[in-house]
């Protein structure tokens, strides 16, 4: 039998030795069988452009908690570094930390009976709700800082287990909002937006004073907009709106430690050291399966048939972004894994190497 330590090695080994194949310099190009930089490559026209900033990535980079500590680090664990859709989770969290101050007193209640003039007002958007939005089922109709819902309709990613069901960015009928899930980084980005009107002051503010600084975290830390994406609020002035990724540029740079805190964090209900940074009941209904989507929580996606995380067990919650980052949190081992830049080619058993580690902690 080899010992967890060995184990754990290996699978760090394992991940170390499958780098995504992107150039670690955004602006160069893809080495030979390489592919480039980023996921706005393969939007239609005009919306397969940067609108915000990137950065220079770091290498294949990791970091394990299991009760609480870690238990195995690699790469450049403390390198705040881009980290794509796993920043939808952090809209979740702070529509948390919303609704624990009162802002936010009921998920189900239509955006627009609190916020009026920034996109809820249509005949169609005017029944969208907070869980609607939280839940990827909105089906928000519109033009969010020039970017049009439309180029994400018929989107297919990779941790979706349903067939695609047309072409990206086809004329995909709209449903009734609640009535259909779909992955739309523009719909997303009006989340930020409704956030950062309810907060009123901006998001990268509130989530560094409400969750990374308590939980000892945020050396680094940047979320970063578009570079026309720029509103007024009353009271406070000009302040960026955030996306909820780097689909476009811009998003969360952040470290693979801070990654594995905020893991704890689900692990732990919403707490840290006596504090209720999130109420341990809004923790519980970011996983509950969405009915449409029993794949998919509040912005995490779940692992309720053992599929999404080989081996982990079917309560474990999954924060996946482009580029081969993945943070799980598995209450059955009491483990976070945090895998940065790992060629999703190589994930599944990346995965079931680490959850067979953990499995004898």
């Amino acid at each position: 039998m080899h010992p967890v330590s060995d184990l754990l090695e290996d699978a760090a080994a394992f991940a170390r030795g499958h780098e995504v194949p992107w150039p670690r310099d955004p602006d160069a190009a893809p080495a030979p069988g390489g592919t480039p930089f980023g996921v706005h490559h393969d939007d239609p026209p005009p919306y397969n452009r940067l609108r915000g900033p990137l950065q220079a990535r770091g290498p294949q980079s990791g970091a394990v908690w299991q009760h609480a500590r870690e238990i195995a680090a690699w790469g450049e664990p403390a390198r705040a570094d881009l980290t794509f859709s796993i920043a939808k989770t952090y809209l979740a969290l702070l529509a948390g930390v919303a609704n624990g101050e009162g802002l936010l007193p009921d998920a189900n209640e239509p955006v627009a009976a609190r916020l009026r003039g920034i996109g809820f007002d249509s005949a169609h958007n005017r029944a969208i709700t907070w869980d609607h939005l939280l839940t990827q089922t909105s089906e928000w109709e519109g033009t969010s800082f020039g970017l049009s819902d439309t180029v994400d309709r018929w989107r297919k990613v990779a941790q979706d287990p349903r067939p695609a069901g047309g072409p990206k960015g086809g004329a995909r009928p709209l449903q009734a909002p609640g009535t259909y899930w779909e992955y739309n980084d523009v719909r997303i980005n009006q989340l930020a937006l409704a956030l950062l009107h309810l907060f009123g002051r901006p998001l990268a503010e509130v989530f560094r004073e409400k969750i990374l600084e308590p939980l000892g975290g945020g050396q680094g830390f940047a979320w970063r907009g578009y570079d026309d994406a720029w509103v007024e609020l009353p009271d406070v002035g000009r302040v960026p709106s955030v996306p909820g990724g780097s689909h476009w540029g811009g998003g969360v740079s952040i470290s693979a430690r801070d990654q594995a805190r905020i893991g704890q964090l689900l692990l732990d209900g919403g707490a840290v050291g006596g504090r209720q940074l999130v109420p341990r009941a809004w923790i519980e209904r970011m996983a509950e399966p969405s009915p449409i989507a029993p794949f998919y929580g509040r912005l995490l996606w779940l692992n309720r048939d053992g599929r999404a995380i080989p081996g982990a067990s079917p309560q474990t919650m999954l924060m996946y972004g482009a580029g081969g980052h993945y943070t799980w949190s598995d209450p059955a081992t009491q483990a976070v894994v945090v895998l940065r830049w790992l060629d999703p080619a190589h994930v599944a058993e990346a995965m079931q190497r680490f959850s067979a580690a953990l499995a004898r902690g």
